[in-house]
């Protein structure tokens, strides 16, 4: 590890530079804890599939297909916040006790109305992120979109979904990034730190991107790949990439900030 670059916190804190290799670590460190505690992860995933298919099954009910895309980007822009729990069963191992689903569904009231304050902001980007693709569909399709049949030809496999399509992506990617930067550490760090507020907390995530943005790039990347796996696999594959991804990026705080003596 490199030095640790202080953040304005009452408490100390740092934010550690790491290696590039480290987010690799994180991964087998999520693992062990996923399958040391399986029971957590897996009703955590199992609620990720259910979850996904009733939303896939609203916006055809409500003959909006086309927003089942951007609205399954929810995983990666509200992905830190739901994952409390699984943030909970590593910090337990962590430090030895006992670790339930009880524990890890009522691990928010450590730090309630910070982590709700992070989840809202996340939310509101969410929100914000649909309107925009939604927007952006009808400026390309007009008023009346394609068919369920044609939607997937119209949109990816003909010139004219291209523009639509390298556009969306870019702003799509824009979103993300903002999501990253602002809770790749700050939820980890409100549950770990009960005294610390949601601007400390967004301040020191936004500080760990810039000191580590090649290492952070690269877990944001895989963590688009381990959700878009999940995706493509009919969201069935969500059960197994969500918990890992989630106690994996509580190893990933851990890495990145010292806090109190060890800031010291």
């Amino acid at each position: 590890m490199g030095k640790a670059v202080p953040v304005f916190t009452p408490k100390p804190l740092h934010i550690r530079q790491i290696d590039l290799d480290r987010p690799w670590a994180w991964l087998a460190r999520g693992w062990q804890d996923f399958r040391a505690v399986p029971s957590v992860g897996l009703a955590y995933g199992i609620l990720a599939v259910i979850s996904s298919y009733l939303l896939t099954i609203g916006f055809i009910m409500l003959d909006m297909i086309y927003l089942v895309l951007p609205a399954a980007a929810g995983f990666l822009l509200l992905g830190p916040v739901l994952a409390v729990g699984l943030y909970e069963v590593s910090r337990r191992r962590e430090q030895g006790l006992s670790v339930s689903l009880p524990e890890a569904v009522m691990a928010f009231r450590r730090n309630p109305v910070q982590i709700a304050l992070v989840g809202v902001a996340l939310l509101l980007l969410w929100f914000f992120w649909v309107r925009t693709a939604a927007l952006l569909f009808f400026l390309y399709f007009g008023l009346e979109p394609p068919s369920i049949e044609n939607l997937i030809v119209d949109t990816f496999l003909s010139t004219r979904g291209l523009p639509f399509l390298v556009i969306g992506t870019i702003i799509g990617a824009l979103f993300a990034f903002v999501a990253f930067a602002i809770s790749a550490i700050s939820i980890p760090l409100l549950l770990d730190q009960e005294d610390a507020s949601v601007m400390e907390a967004i301040a020191a995530s936004v500080r760990a991107v810039q000191t580590n943005f090649v290492p952070l790039l690269l877990w944001g990347v895989l963590i688009v790949v381990f959700i878009a796996f999940g995706l493509v696999t009919l969201y069935l594959g969500l059960a197994i990439t969500l918990p890992l991804v989630g106690h994996a990026s509580w190893h990933a705080y851990r890495d990145l900030v010292a806090v109190g003596e060890e800031a010291g």
